[in-house]
């Protein structure tokens, strides 16, 4: 009888539950949306109690898909968007609502950070320069302007981590989430305490953090009662989407790109030392075991700027739709360029003010020339950030595409084209999902390394993406002019 693990994904608009045997076929799964609260301009919160209730309902529906699922699941796993800020207070009782990484309020704290700390100081601990969004910039603008929710903060931990909590009982987080929020010592693997110290915040602020892998707790009774998981049924710490992205990807060393389109959009590699930017474009965190690192270039508009596309601008209800229109423009979409900054920009700029532009726009253009320029808007922030990669001396075999930009083919061709690399992809869909089902295989024993576990768990599609020779000279010409428009626009903005 097959053994089963659970892998939990609690993204920016849903959560995901997906059940997975021991050879990584998907024996059941779920999901269940909400929504991010905008109460102000530039600001991104999310009800993490309504996560929970989200999250709650994704697992009864996976595990009503099959008789005595609960039974055979041998470890549960998480993944979580990263950087959010929750504040508990003393009965580990949400404080407010969520900051979550897409929030861009914190400006003001950045500088007054850098002004207690010299930034040159600052990223020799955290390898990455401050962000809006981030755990400890949110945490800085919290102190100063919701002073009563402040005192009562007991911990701070991320989004997933609260999942685990209610699901095992137990606080605490773990390295590579931790590394994401910028108070962190990313080549010590610890808490940043030299800096906390600095701020002025209290160490027991900070909660335990362990390795991706290890067990921080078992399935509550009231769990048990509730959702249908079986009591004492080990939870491992899990880890930020996009390191378990990269190991259900089966990324667990250098030499593989991942190019991941969800709502916003990544590309990331595997490191076995911490190497990071000079520059501070790029973020380096840990990955999900000892001795192994990530490196990440981050555009916050992703497949989010589709979804802008479809519901506020073309009012259209289908993304098949969409792709089949976008088919019938040529590469370049004819001289038509979009930038992708609607929720500000990191990599390489790191500005929270950066805006989206169409540029280019003729009475020729259509509703299809906007579909594909968008998307090849987004490819094209993601060669931004290779590009600084490549700089660095980081070198990669093959390409594997991941989150909604591996589910059409469009979308894969535009990344080949662009890249000039074969591009892959996986069997399945939902991989940071399975990355986190592999960290729990891994942390309960049932496989004694990542490399077994996704020499069994992690199955790529046979078909290969080979960019178009012609395409890929016309995107090296437009990207030319689309690295341009924010440097020409950035006084503006």
């Amino acid at each position: 009888m097959s053994n089963y693990f659970l892998g939990i994904d609690i993204g920016t608009s849903s959560v995901k539950a997906v059940v997975v045997d021991e050879e990584g076929t998907v024996v059941a799964s779920a999901q269940r949306q909400y929504d991010i609260l905008k109460p102000q301009l530039k600001y991104a919160e999310q009800d993490v109690e309504a996560l929970w209730e989200s999250t709650k309902l994704a697992i009864k529906e996976a595990l009503a898909q099959k008789d005595g699922i609960a039974e055979r699941i041998r470890a549960i796993g998480l993944s979580g968007q990263m950087h959010g800020l929750v504040l508990l207070d003393q009965r580990l009782k949400p404080v407010r609502n969520a900051i979550i990484w897409a929030d861009q309020r914190s400006k003001k704290e950045i500088e007054q950070i850098y002004k207690i700390i010299p930034q040159e100081e600052y990223a020799k601990f955290t390898l990455n320069a401050l962000s809006t969004g981030f755990l400890i910039s949110s945490l800085m603008w919290v102190k100063q302007h919701e002073t009563e929710n402040f005192k009562r903060t007991f911990k701070v931990v991320l989004p997933k981590d609260y999942i685990r909590y209610r699901l095992c009982g137990e606080i605490g987080t773990d390295k590579s989430d931790a590394s994401g929020t910028v108070i962190f010592d990313v080549a010590q693997r610890d808490w940043a305490w030299e800096l906390i110290d600095k701020l002025g915040l209290a160490h027991n602020m900070f909660p335990v953090s362990r390795e991706s892998y290890e067990v921080a707790g078992a399935v509550t009774v009231e769990c048990e009662r509730e959702l249908g998981l079986k009591k004492g049924t080990p939870v491992v710490f899990g880890g930020g989407d996009t390191i378990m992205q990269l190991v259900g990807n089966g990324i667990i060393g250098p030499g593989i790109l991942s190019s991941n389109i969800g709502t916003a959009s990544q590309v990331s590699c595997a490191l076995d030392q911490p190497l990071y930017d000079d520059k501070y474009r790029t973020n380096t965190f840990c990955h999900a075991r000892e001795g192994l690192w990530t490196i990440m270039g981050a555009c916050l508009s992703g497949g989010g700027t589709l979804k802008w596309l479809k519901d506020s601008v073309l009012m259209m209800k289908d993304y098949d739709e969409m792709m089949e229109l976008a088919q019938n423009v040529p590469p370049g979409s004819e001289g038509l360029l979009f930038l992708p900054y609607l929720s500000g920009q990191r990599t390489p700029h790191n500005d929270p003010d950066a805006k989206g532009i169409f540029l280019g726009l003729t009475l020729k253009h259509s509703r299809e020339h906007l579909i594909r320029s968008v998307m090849e808007g987004v490819v094209f922030a993601l060669k931004d950030s290779l590009e600084v990669f490549e700089r660095l001396g980081i070198k990669f075999e093959r390409v594997i595409a991941s989150g909604g930009g591996a589910r059409g083919r469009l979308f894969l061709q535009i990344q080949a084209d662009v890249f000039g690399k074969e591009i892959y992809r996986s069997m399945h869909d939902e991989q940071a999902c399975i990355g986190a089902a592999i960290t729990a295989a891994v942390g309960v024993g049932f496989y004694p390394c990542f490399e077994e576990a996704c020499n069994h768990m992690v199955h790529l599609h046979p078909e290969v993406i080979v960019p178009n020779k012609e395409n890929h000279e016309i995107y090296q010409e437009r990207f030319e002019a689309y690295r341009k428009m924010y440097l020409c626009n950035r006084d503006l903005f």
